[in-house]
């Protein structure tokens, strides 16, 4: 028998979506008018809605609102959930395999240093420190090590498009290739996120073999032949042409490669992640489509996952500011060596390479998610994940405006200023 939500737990459920809604959107908003990424508002409204806030200063009230009625929190953080899946699924659609392969060259040199350095000095830097900072209840040193490097690795997509866009450069030979840079990061991060789920099979390798190779197959026709099919079936979708079939196809899509990984034992949003890549450049599904489903993710389920977040966090109780300052500084540091080293061999100069470093150290929702993965399957402890949501927040915050900073200081020395014994014609 189906069980239901009785009606006052209903009313329960509706009285939690609005506590966070509200305080999530709101300072999401505040942030975006300080040219920040609405994320952090959207993380904050749950600290403050959390144990660390409500919890602390009325603790009775927050057990009323959260913890009296389990149904109801179950059902929002179905809602949440949710919002993962359709989150990484639009953030496929800024992945441009087109893009990818015109500007490989560069954009590879910079996407592997990009993600050699953070990963290489992130595993090592787990691996010494595992027992005394970042043992977990899974207590696989090497799995959290994995873990860790690719979570270092990865590039806020998201963030780097909007940087580009307020600085003007987004269609720039620079821009393109660190956008590039960005995408081929996201790709690879996370197939190095599926694999480390599939070695958590502890005493049964050759089973988490043949599935790690089942999971890159499927990723390999999704990108080549799933691509086929998918722009075959929005093609069907759209021979009414009526906008809505095609959305509902495409997240219905979006749903049954997420069941696939799922069912693969990799997290369903990978799939979403790729059948996003896949759709990304059809023909038949326009940016109309693209807009409304972005614009609702965006705005009602992004934010509630994002609260959820800092919901689950309490930075009173298990706030650990040396594991925190360690993440902060390792992640920063292995990246923008990382990345600079790259655009230097690339062929940029100092400050275009600096700029470019900057911009690639900008973490998002991506790192949010894999984390949050990883804290549920127990790869990594709750102090541990604070400080990657510490570290992503950061970065945020400060790449933005490092980064115009050197470009602006290029475009000024590239300005020709004549000699004072040269007269100007007028």
């Amino acid at each position: 028998m189906v069980s239901k939500l009785s009606s006052a737990e209903i009313v329960h459920f509706l009285i939690i979506l609005l506590i966070i809604l509200v305080p999530a959107r709101l300072l999401g908003e505040l942030c975006r008018r300080y040219k920040l990424p609405a994320i952090i508002g959207e993380i904050f409204a749950g600290i403050i809605v959390g144990p660390t806030l409500l919890g602390l200063v009325f603790p009775d009230l927050f057990k009323g609102i959260f913890l009296s009625t389990p149904h109801a929190f179950e059902a929002f953080d179905g809602i949440a959930n949710i919002g993962i899946i359709l989150l990484m699924f639009i953030a496929g659609f800024e992945v441009d395999l087109k893009q990818i392969r015109e500007n490989g060259k560069q954009a590879i040199s910079i996407s592997l240093t990009g993600i050699i350095f953070p990963f290489a000095i992130g595993f090592a830097t787990v691996w010494f420190l595992f027992q005394s900072h970042f043992a977990n209840g899974f207590n696989n040193q090497l799995v959290t090590s994995l873990f860790f490097g690719t979570a270092l690795s990865i590039t806020a997509l998201s963030v780097i498009t909007k940087i580009l866009l307020d600085l003007d450069i987004l269609n720039t030979r620079i821009g393109n290739i660190v956008l590039t840079a960005a995408m081929v990061d996201d790709f690879l991060g996370w197939i190095l996120f599926s694999v480390i789920i599939q070695l958590m099979n502890v005493g049964k390798e050759e089973a988490s073999f043949w599935s790690v190779t089942i999971v890159v197959l499927y990723a390999i026709f999704m990108l080549t032949g799933g691509r086929w099919l998918i722009h075959k079936l929005l093609a069907f979708a759209g021979k009414s042409h009526k906008q809505g079939r095609v959305i509902t196809m495409a997240v219905c899509l979006c749903l049954i490669s997420a069941c696939v990984t799922e069912s693969l034992g990799v997290r369903g949003v990978f799939g979403a992640f790729l059948v996003g890549i896949g759709i990304n450049d059809s023909e038949y599904f326009t940016e109309k489509h693209k807009h409304v489903l972005h614009q609702f993710t965006i705005n009602v389920l992004a934010p509630l996952f994002f609260a959820s977040v800092g919901l689950r966090l309490n930075f009173i109780a298990n706030f650990n500011l040396e594991v925190v300052a360690i993440i902060l500084f390792i992640a920063c540091i292995a990246k923008l060596l990382g990345a600079g080293i790259g655009s230097a061999m690339s062929g940029m100069n100092k400050n275009e390479s600096i700029a470019v470093a900057f911009g690639m150290n900008a973490r998002g929702s991506q790192e949010i998610v894999l984390g949050l993965l990883a804290l549920q399957a127990k790869i990594i402890s709750e102090p541990v994940f604070e400080g990657l949501v510490v570290m992503t927040v950061v970065t945020m915050i400060i790449s933005g405006p490092i980064m115009k900073y050197y470009f602006l200081k290029e475009q000024t020395n590239n300005v020709y200023i004549p000699p004072d014994n040269v007269k100007v014609l007028q």
